[in-house]
């Protein structure tokens, strides 16, 4: 423990040796103290160190912003020297504030006209999607009745092809019925001339004409026959049957025969 007399009454060799012992008693109880009290203090310390850095980082910022305030002051007071039409920075503030205020009013008084701009907006989109779908279907539909008409085109002309076969078939068979109905009607014509029938067919009937010569034949086989009974050496010729009712008049090709 320190005695502390009157200083003012100690010498000064012996009041900085009273100092030196303040010190190290102070020392002495610093090392007395816990561990956690060391820590504690270190926090402090580094704490304190951040704050200090912290306060020159705010320091900074006003002083680079209370430059920029001076600069816009300047700024705006040079802006109301150029227009003219306020009579100080407070002035043109308070217009440029009415001017946001009608603007923010504005805006709002826009808000239900943008809203249903927005909405005709999707209408309209909704609208273009459905007229591309219904114009996508409609090209759909058109390329298969194309195709159906092509397919249709295709088979017409086959059939018009097959018709044209058909017809110049059926032009042959006219003209091969013609010549053989020519041909029938010679033999007719040749037949009734030689055995002297009567020509009691129509020119038309080829069906009895074809009678006809077939009954001259046979008659004329039958003739044939006789002779064949006769003469051994003679072979009747095979002559078809006729297919109609006609008859022969007038003795045939037998009656012919006999005539001459």
């Amino acid at each position: 423990m320190v005695l502390v007399g009157d200083s003012a009454t100690l010498l000064p060799s012996a009041r900085v040796l009273l100092k030196r012992r303040e010190v190290a008693e102070v020392e002495r109880g610093l090392q007395r103290q816990p561990p956690e009290f060391g820590q504690r203090m270190e926090l402090l310390e580094q704490r304190r160190q951040r704050l200090c850095q912290r306060k020159d980082q705010l320091q900074d910022v006003i002083l680079k912003f209370n430059a920029f305030l001076q600069h816009f002051g300047d700024y705006l007071q040079d802006v109301v020297a150029r227009t003219g039409q306020f009579q100080d920075v407070p002035a043109m503030l308070a217009h440029f504030v009415a001017l946001a205020g009608a603007r923010a009013a504005l805006a709002q008084e826009a808000a239900p006209g943008q809203e249903r701009l927005a909405q005709r907006r999707a209408q309209l989109q909704q609208y273009r999607e459905e007229t591309d779908s219904e114009l996508l279907r409609t090209r759909d539909e058109l390329a298969r009745l194309r195709a159906r008409l092509e397919a249709t085109r295709i088979e017409v002309l086959q059939e018009e092809s097959r018709w044209a076969q058909i017809q110049r078939a059926a032009t042959r068979r006219t003209l091969q019925l013609g010549q053989i109905k020519l041909a029938v009607l010679n033999l007719f014509q040749l037949v009734t001339a030689q055995f002297r029938v009567p020509m009691d067919v129509a020119l038309e009937n080829t069906e009895a004409q074809l009678d006809m010569v077939l009954l001259c034949m046979q008659d004329l086989a039958a003739i044939c026959a006789e002779l064949h009974h006769r003469e051994p050496g003679l072979r009747p010729p095979c002559v078809p049957a006729a297919t109609g009712k006609h008859r022969l008049r007038h003795g045939g090709a037998r009656g012919a025969l006999s005539l001459k």
